[in-house]
């Protein structure tokens, strides 16, 4: 099972390093040099496991048959400090940034999906930086920012369906179950990007109910879904009062190959566009306006779907998509949160509140397990449980509305 790149649910640590963080020009590299990175389709190869803060220099070398990029992760090895993509064989790219003291990652990812090779610990050490440049330069470095993490999403999510989707197609439903949950996080914390592109998203992830609603096919993950957890005679549909059964039976094993199929082909369409020049303009006409809607859209997703239990019906696994449906958010939060940090006291103080909403969400979801060793059923959440998870959105929601009108101003 491929898992999720990231340390724990959450690492408050390292957002302002994040934030402070992106490209620069060459000619500024601090004293502590170029430092070189030698890639191949198995190993990362860094000429050095630590630098002092300042501007620094990767030179990157791609000496194997794959086109490779190159990446630097912040200490929580989700979000993305910097990256240089397209190193195609034989070739060599630069990859300059602005590092503050901290812990970070460095990985390779040849053929540009996966989880990368060669992941490494690399620090930095000495004075934080002040930031530099005009704030539409430190906008725009936002933006790029949270283009390579949808990519880098992406990029692993692919190789995980063609998994997930060739177990499921094959019969191995152990298998095919235990990589579901998983495998949709990788989509769940970009899904405002999928669900932007028109038949896209419902054709990967639409719920039974929401098919049969516009009168569409159903096919995607939820398809997949009803087939690897065969529901109890007499239960019910998501929409409370259809018999589960009704009008459907197993899938046949031609059936399996052909949802296998068309998941692993709609989810590659995902990855052509993000890595298409249509993607890199939709972000930059939004600019961190996107950035601060798409934190607030994910949210929304959670109290919409994922509150009531209604996302993963079959499975139980809603506490998955709940978890990577709010790091996502956290993410695109943490490329604005300085903007909105910089509009003074009133800036600041929204930030607090979000900083601590977030805080106390993430507690809340850390007693029922974690992305990396699991959750709990949502059929154990109790009724309860359900009102204090929605207090504690509806906590966060506030101030987060706040958000992109205070970034704007």
């Amino acid at each position: 099972m491929i898992a999720p790149r990231t340390l724990g649910l959450f690492a408050a640590a390292g957002v302002a390093a994040l934030a402070l963080a992106g490209c620069v020009a060459k000619s500024d590299v601090a004293a502590t040099g170029t430092l070189t990175v030698t890639s191949d389709d198995n190993t990362c190869v860094v000429s050095a496991s630590s630098a002092t803060s300042g501007t620094l220099a990767f030179d990157v070398t791609n000496s194997g048959t794959q086109v490779t990029e190159f990446y630097l992760l912040a200490d929580d090895g989700l979000r993305i400090v910097g990256e240089v993509e397209n190193v195609a064989p034989g070739a060599k790219r630069s990859l300059t940034v602005v590092a503050q003291p901290g812990s970070y990652y460095t990985v390779c990812k040849p053929g540009m999906v996966g989880d990368g090779v060669g992941r490494a610990g690399f620090s930095v050490t000495g004075e934080t930086i002040a930031a530099t440049g005009d704030d539409a330069e430190q906008k725009q470095k936002a933006v790029d920012l949270y283009a390579a993490f949808v990519r880098d999403q992406v990029g692993q999510l692919v190789p995980a369906v063609k998994t997930f989707a060739a177990a499921y197609a094959s019969g191995d439903d152990a298998a095919a179950r235990t990589q579901f949950p998983s495998v949709r996080a990788y989509y769940e914390r970009i899904e405002p990007i999928a669900e932007s592109l028109g038949d896209l998203d419902p054709k990967i992830d639409y719920r039974e109910v929401d098919a049969v609603a516009e009168g569409l096919d159903w096919t995607g993950f939820h398809r997949i879904e009803k087939d690897l957890w065969v529901p109890a005679q007499g239960a019910l549909n998501s929409d409370g009062a259809t018999p589960a059964y009704q009008n459907w039976q197993p899938s046949t094993t031609a059936e399996r190959q052909g949802f296998a199929d068309g998941l692993v082909a709609n989810v590659q369409t995902l990855y052509d566009y993000v890595h298409g020049t249509a993607f890199t303009d939709a972000l930059n006409t939004q600019g961190v306006a996107g950035l601060s809607n798409g934190a607030i859209s994910l949210l929304d997703e959670v109290a919409k779907n994922k509150i009531s239990g209604e996302e993963d019906w079959w499975s139980g696994t809603d506490l998955w998509d709940f978890a990577a449906n709010v790091e996502g958010s956290k993410m695109a939060f943490s490329l604005v949160r300085d903007f909105a940090e910089s509009k003074g006291d009133s800036g600041a103080a929204l930030v607090g509140k979000i900083d601590k909403a977030y805080a106390a969400l993430e507690a809340k979801l850390a007693t029922y397990g974690s992305l990396g060793s699991g959750f709990v059923s949502y059929s154990q959440i109790t009724d309860a449980d359900r009102r204090d998870l929605t207090d504690l959105i509806n906590t966060l929601a506030e101030p987060l509305s706040q958000l992109t009108s205070t970034v704007l101003s």
